[in-house]
C-alpha cells in the first residue's frame, strides 16, 4: 500500500525541485479540474486512463499538501461515513436516506 501522507510530501518535494508552483491554491485546483478532464477524454477515446487519473491525483496530493491536510486521514474518515449512509432508489433515482 502507499503512504498517502509520505506520497504527499514526495510530490511536494518534487514541485519545488522542478520550480513548479507552490503558491497559487486555484491554479492547482485548476490543474486538477483539467487532468481529470484528460481522464475523461481518454476513457472516451479508449486510451490511457491510469496515467491520466494518476496525474490528477498527484495535483490532490500536492493540494492537500498546500493546505496542510493529511488526505489519507480525510480518505479514511469519509470512507466511514460513506459505508453508515443508507440509500434507497426514490421514483428511480438513489437518495441518501440516513446520514453516519
Amino acid at each position: 500500500m502507499i503512504d498517502l501522507l509520505q506520497a504527499q510530501k514526495d510530490v511536494w518535494q518534487n514541485k519545488i525541485e522542478k520550480g513548479f508552483n507552490t503558491t497559487d491554491i486555484y491554479k492547482e485546483f485548476c490543474l486538477a479540474h483539467e487532468e481529470l478532464s484528460e481522464a475523461c477524454r481518454a476513457h472516451y477515446k479508449k486510451q490511457d486512463v491510469g496515467e491520466e487519473l494518476a496525474d490528477a491525483a498527484i495535483y490532490l496530493l500536492a493540494l492537500s499538501e498546500m493546505l496542510k491536510i493529511d488526505l489519507e486521514e480525510e480518505i479514511q474518515r469519509k470512507m466511514k461515513r460513506n459505508k453508515n449512509r443508507g440509500y434507497q432508489r426514490v421514483n428511480g433515482v438513489i437518495t441518501r436516506v440516513k446520514d453516519a
